[in-house]
């Protein structure tokens, strides 16, 4: 490197070429590159081919939606078999892969070889426009329109609709397993009934054996299931059952505990019982906070007050949590006095 006092000029010395460049000259802006058109520019034919391979993609999107509603009827995982579980899964997640892989590759074809690909040069300013460039940016979202072809191109347009409302046809099918059905019952007479009733023994979940009130000292807190629980199979509803009638119960000074006439004889000196399932959608509420008397919902943070008959103190539960009537039997042991009185779980199980 080396200074021209004379002139004022710094000047690199090139390591090989030995020439020198000024690093105070203008560095001259080249421009855009020639514009080269495509072939769908040049020939109709070759267009209208793009146009039909891009509408048809989308229609083959819609055909992989609707596969993947009628795969889920068409293998129901209900039926708990492992071929039929594989089945679905596998029929439904290709439906579901295929619709959003045609939506992908249909929209970057249309992109590459039907819209315009000409190039603009915006110049950029630091104030709000007037009206009239207003005016101007609406004439652009016209012309921009015009370009695309999206309101031009009836077919393309369509079918891309129609692809994108089919694509969130499955994701609502599958919604459907997720709510108990049956032939007779709705999901709320389901959620009401559960293996609670008068005379049950309160039992160590997952032990099954039964509970003393001495046994339950002041601030424990024990995971309960019904006794007669243990007599269910895997195979015979023994999970579907538990996730219903699994309660946490709490002891506490019986001075401590807010309830109403009609409720203090739901629990037992200070033994209160609640169902686990949290009335947001559904977690287990197992985190009890002994010096607040809260339990938490790890899911979304839902807190209820244990103490006060688990009234909704922060979250987005909407809801108690239902309360299970104990007492105790002629050898000191818990028992229910009857099935919960409302229906446990989510809130939104109770909407007809």
């Amino acid at each position: 490197m080396s200074n021209d006092d004379s002139k004022g000029v710094e000047k690199v010395q090139g390591p090989s070429s030995g020439l020198a460049v000024s690093i105070d000259d203008p560095i001259e802006n080249p421009g855009l590159p020639p514009h080269r058109e495509r072939l769908t520019d040049k020939d109709p034919k070759v267009a209208k081919r793009a146009e039909r391979t891009v509408y048809t993609l989308f229609y083959i999107s819609v055909a992989a939606s609707i596969w993947a509603v009628a795969a889920y009827m068409l293998f129901p995982i209900e039926d708990m078999e492992y071929t039929s579980i594989r089945a679905n899964n596998l029929y439904i997640g290709l439906g579901i892969a295929f619709a959003l892989l045609a939506i992908g590759i249909g929209a970057i074809h249309w992109s590459k070889a039907i819209m315009s690909d000409k190039e603009y040069v915006e110049e950029r300013h630091p104030t709000r426009g007037s009206d009239e460039t207003r005016a101007a940016v609406v004439e652009a979202f016209k012309t921009a329109d015009e370009e695309s072809g999206f309101g031009r191109r009836k077919m393309i347009r369509n079918s891309l609709f129609a692809a994108l409302i089919a694509s969130i046809l499955p994701g609502v099918t599958l919604f459907r397993g997720l709510a108990p059905h049956d032939a007779e019952n709705s999901p709320v007479d389901l959620l009401k009934q559960t293996m609670w009733t008068a005379g049950e023994h309160l039992a160590r979940d997952p032990a099954g054996t039964r509970i003393k009130a001495s046994d339950v000292t002041l601030g424990s807190a024990f995971h309960v299931i019904p006794e007669s629980l243990a007599g269910l199979s895997h195979s015979n509803g023994y999970l579907e059952e538990k996730a219903k009638a699994m309660v946490l119960m709490v002891r506490m000074r019986p001075e401590q505990l807010t309830e109403r006439e009609e409720r203090k004889d739901w629990s037992y000196d200070g033994i209160v019982a609640y169902s686990k399932v949290c009335t947001h959608v559904g977690c287990p509420v197992a985190l009890y906070e002994q010096h607040t008397h809260h339990l938490l919902c790890p899911c979304h943070q839902s807190q209820f007050d244990v103490s006060d008959e688990a009234k909704v103190v922060f979250g987005p539960a909407s809801r108690p949590l239902p309360q299970l009537p104990i007492t105790v039997d002629d050898e000191g042991y818990l028992v229910a006095r009857s099935d919960f009185r409302e229906p446990v779980g989510p809130s939104f199980w109770e909407m007809h």
